[in-house]
């Protein structure tokens, strides 16, 4: 790695440090970290806002989560080719312009196109908050830097659903993307004024754009076929599947041969890397699923301010926060079975849980306890599974190892909250279906019924003269609602327990 500086090879401004440069990367960085959660808990708002469907609500997660998925492996592979800096203040730029076209957003659709545009910001952004501290701190001092910024970002993520809950109860929605421009214009200005640029001199010539535009384009079509609306058995829906997958397995193919792949497979060779992963997809699966659809229930059927249902979320993050440090010992002290097994099945045990509320209750004695064993569940298994990815392959390609992880990570989020929420929209229709059978309605409400009924616990029937019956089916929508979410709590909890059943197969016992 060579440093490039506008004074000169390794010339250093006396205004340029390294302690710039973490300062640059972990406010960065929290745009990013924080906008994931801050707007999973106010979709519910949006949503009523906007009055639009829950499918439209999970294309404004997706859309970001889609292209930051694809291409933030390209997004380092630029840093390294054209300039670390140049490429994140490129992302902090278009994040910063995609965020104000997503407050000033006029409809959902403007929106979802909005959040895609973040989602390529976020790609450039994310990667090089990373290799910008990389690149300002020699090795000794190094993973004390990135042990800070990761932290920081630990402390984000925790807030951002209180965060987001309180300036949704107190403002609009849209402020929330507002908050982002800026500190995008505080974060231009001080990587450009402190921060060195660098680039690797040894980075290929060419990108792999063959590989970036086939993982977009087969995730995107799995991720419409499974939001598309139309039945699972449907010509149309397996059509998009098998394209999907189809795109996928030759994203595999071209990575085989690529002069510069944005994947090694070679890496895979590794059987601890390549559990770690696999763990990695099963369990951030389900919890992706669970940050998007637990905010629903606990607004639109429990009844929760956004505030409230933001700080109920706060058991999740907070562990996980506080136990990365104690956790990632675990590693060296019991190897990574022990700490990789246990964690998920805690987290399954947690997710279980979530089956057994219903719609009335205190939040101690029904969403706590399942919140709670969730986060300690993360708590054993963020870090150590994090130390495995790291130390699994040769140290030269650990920053490599650590982007497969963090996009197999995203990946899995992605594809959850469409899956998950193809299984949450059968069975909230099942359910809806057989309540609606016992119920002697007119053509009139059941016409009012079935323009809502796609929105799930969003439905207003304010149309209706009577209120009586409104209530009813706001009541009877809830129920449907709390019997889907049950099911998609069971299959979450099935789908992390099968990460620990992972780890016991890859990872092999620590030796006394």
């Amino acid at each position: 790695m060579s440093v490039v500086s506008r004074r000169g090879e390794g010339a250093l401004d006396a205004k340029r440090s390294p302690r710039a440069a973490l300062l640059v990367a972990i406010l960065g960085s929290t745009m990013a970290f924080m906008d994931s959660t801050v707007v999973n808990v106010a979709l519910p708002v949006i949503q009523r806002d906007l009055s639009t469907s829950v499918a439209t609500m999970q294309w404004v997660v997706e859309a970001y989560a889609l292209f930051l998925a694809s291409l933030v492996l390209v997004g380092g592979a630029l840093g390294d080719r054209l300039g670390r800096r140049r490429v994140f203040s490129a992302g902090v730029l278009l994040f910063s312009f995609a965020s104000a076209a997503c407050g000033l957003a006029p409809s959902a659709s403007a929106l979802v196109v909005a959040r895609g545009v973040q989602g390529v910001g976020g790609a450039l952004l994310v990667p090089g908050s990373l290799a910008l501290i990389s690149a300002a701190y020699d090795e000794d001092s190094r993973g004390a830097a990135i042990g800070t910024w990761s932290s920081a970002s630990a402390i984000t993520s925790s807030i951002g659903p209180v965060f987001g809950g309180w300036v949704v109860g107190h403002a609009s929605w849209r402020w929330l993307f507002f908050f982002n421009v800026p500190v995008g214009i505080l974060v231009i200005f001080l990587a450009h004024r402190s921060v060195e640029e660098t680039r690797d001199d040894s980075a290929p010539e060419t990108m792999d754009w063959t590989g970036a535009a086939l993982t977009t384009l087969g995730l995107g079509a799995i991720v419409y076929a499974l939001l598309g609306g139309s039945s699972p058995a449907s010509p149309r829906t397996l059509v998009l599947l098998g394209t999907g997958c189809v795109l996928l397995v030759a994203f595999v193919l071209v990575e085989r041969k690529a002069a510069a792949p944005m994947m090694p497979l070679a890496l895979f060779r590794s059987r601890a890397f390549t559990g770690a992963n696999l763990l990695t997809f099963l369990l951030y699966a389900p919890l992706g699923g669970f940050l998007f659809f637990v905010p629903f229930n606990l607004i639109q059927v429990q009844r929760y301010t956004p505030g409230q249902a933001g700080a109920a979320l706060l058991p999740v993050v907070v562990p996980i926060s506080v136990m990365s440090r104690w956790a990632g010992g675990l590693v060296t002290r019991h190897g990574a079975r022990l700490p990789l097994v246990v964690g998920p099945l805690v987290a399954a045990c947690g997710l279980a849980l979530l089956a057994l509320p219903g719609r009335a209750g205190s939040y101690w004695t029904t969403f706590f306890p399942a919140i709670l064993v969730l986060g300690l569940g993360m708590g054993l298994t963020v870090a150590p599974l994090t130390t495995t990815v790291m130390t699994s392959v040769d140290s030269r390609h650990a920053g490599v190892a650590s982007g497969i992880n963090n996009a197999v990570a995203r990946t899995a989020g992605l594809l959850a909250v469409a899956a998950l929420g193809a299984v949450m929209v059968v069975r909230f229709q099942g359910a809806l279906d057989h309540a609606l059978s016992n119920m002697a309605l007119g053509p009139d409400v059941l016409d009012v019924v079935q323009h809502q009924r796609a929105k799930l616990t969003g439905a207003n029937f304010d149309a209706l003269d009577d209120r009586q019956l409104a209530q009813t089916l706001e009541g009877t929508f809830a129920d449907a609602f709390d019997s889907a979410f049950r099911t998609l709590a069971l299959v979450s909890a099935a789908l992390a327990a099968a990460s620990g059943l992972v780890a016991t197969c890859f990872f092999a016992p620590s030796r006394p």
